[in-house]
Parts: structure tokens; C-alpha cells; sequence
């Protein structure tokens, strides 16, 4: 009695959860025999030979990994320090386990020396700029880099780039004499503009005196609203232009 009980329990110790898996819908199972690749098995229960098989997980849910800041310096030599975010799934489990010892750390390393290259042939500008642009070039390849390991980059971002604080001036300073010049642009419009107004107005003036007349007696009647002593007596225009002929 007491060998039988023995060996139920060494069969549910010791073989029972070296026969029966159970994996999880996104997990697939690399299996080796005898060293050897097999197959790939996967989601649900799988059953192996036991001390003969040996399952490696693979999980194929997207992974999202963060690239360490990396010290660039850019293609107008500007230092900078610049981290990432890189988003990727395991697309092939046989590659990923077979053509590649650790697949995550593969494309880490990958991840940091592309972003530095990358980014090294960027300048400034363009990295401040045009961050969408550098993010599909890093991703595209990244992507072909980490094909041969069954790995599908889907996307890549730039998150932070940190400037000296020289150079955080420098932009500062740029930017404040940039909107400097954009106000003396528009007020030299408007300048311009008003003067083609004043133009307009004086050629209509000119042609009727009646109408410089009302104008002149609308100009009193606005200085008449201030606060002030001063008496304003308006004459005719008509009456002076005789005695100006003579």
C-alpha cells in the first residue's frame, strides 16, 4: 500500500508537470527533442515525452521597451542626450528562440546603437522638428535589423531630447529675435497699409472742398470733447481763399 502511494504521488510530483502544459493564448511553446527543434505548440494544453522534450515560452504580446538615453551628437555638432520608446512583438517563435540567444537584449542593443547612428546624421533642427519623420526611419531599421529574429518592430518614438542649457539659450534668444522681427514685419505692413488709406482719402478730399469743410468742423467737434479752455472758432475755408488769391 504504501509503494502504490508513492508512486501516485511521484506521478503527480514528478511526471504529471513534465507531460501536461497549459499555455495561455498569447504564449506558444518552442519545443526541442533530444536538442533538437520539433515543432511549435500552442495555446492550450500540449502534452510532451517526459526528460525527452523540452518547452521554451514565447510570449507574442507587444512588448514595450524603453532605450536608455544616449549621448549624440548631431550632424552641426551639437551634444544632446536622447531616450526612446520602441514597440515590438515576437512574430516568429522558432526564429526568435533558435536564431538569437535573448531577443529582448538583441534589440536593445540594437534599439541604442541605430537611434545614435541615426540620430548623428540629423541636425538640430530637423531632430526638433521633424521628430515624426526620424521616428519611421528608426523604426524601418530597426525592423529589418530584427527580421531574422521573428520580430516585427510596429513603432518607434523619440521621447525627450535634452539640450545643454547654452544651447537652450541660444533657441531661447532665436526665437525671441525671431518674433521680433515678425512684429516689425506687421507694423511696417499696417504703416504701409495706412498710408495707401491716407492717399486714397486726400485724392477724394481734394475734390470737394464741401467735403474738407465737414471734415475740418467733425475734427473740432472731437477736440471740443476734452477738458480744456482752449476756444476754437472755425472759419470758412471759402472766405480765406480769396484773400490767398490776391
Amino acid at each position: 500500500m504504501f509503494i502504490w502511494l508513492f508512486l501516485i504521488i511521484f506521478v503527480c510530483i514528478i511526471i504529471l508537470p513534465n507531460v501536461i502544459r497549459i499555455l495561455r493564448e498569447y504564449e506558444r511553446a518552442v519545443i526541442f527533442r533530444l536538442g533538437r527543434f520539433h515543432r511549435v505548440k500552442g495555446p492550450g494544453i500540449i502534452l510532451l515525452i517526459p526528460f525527452i522534450d523540452r518547452p521554451v515560452k514565447v510570449s507574442l504580446r507587444v512588448i514595450t521597451m524603453d532605450v536608455p538615453p544616449q549621448d549624440v551628437i548631431t550632424k552641426d555638432n551639437v551634444s544632446v542626450k536622447v531616450n526612446a520608446v520602441i514597440y515590438f512583438r515576437v512574430v516568429d517563435s522558432n526564429k526568435a528562440i533558435i536564431n538569437v540567444e535573448d531577443y529582448l537584449y538583441a534589440t536593445s542593443q540594437i534599439s541604442q546603437t541605430t537611434l545614435r547612428s541615426v540620430l548623428g546624421e540629423a541636425e538640430l533642427d530637423e531632430l526638433l522638428s521633424s521628430r515624426e519623420k526620424i521616428n519611421m526611419k528608426l523604426q524601418k531599421i530597426i525592423d529589418e535589423q530584427t527580421d531574422p529574429w521573428g520580430i516585427k518592430v510596429s513603432t518607434v518614438e523619440v521621447k525627450h531630447v535634452d539640450l545643454p542649457v547654452e544651447m537652450q539659450r541660444a533657441i531661447a534668444k532665436q526665437a525671441e529675435a525671431e518674433r521680433e522681427r515678425r512684429a516689425k514685419v506687421i507694423h511696417a505692413a499696417g504703416e504701409f497699409q495706412a498710408s495707401e488709406k491716407l492717399l486714397s482719402a486726400a485724392q477724394i478730399l481734394s475734390k470737394s472742398p464741401a467735403a474738407i469743410q465737414l471734415r475740418y468742423l467733425q475734427t473740432l467737434t472731437e477736440v471740443a470733447t476734452e477738458k480744456n479752455s482752449t476756444i476754437l472758432f472755425p472759419v470758412p475755408i471759402d472766405l480765406i481763399t480769396s484773400f490767398m488769391k490776391k
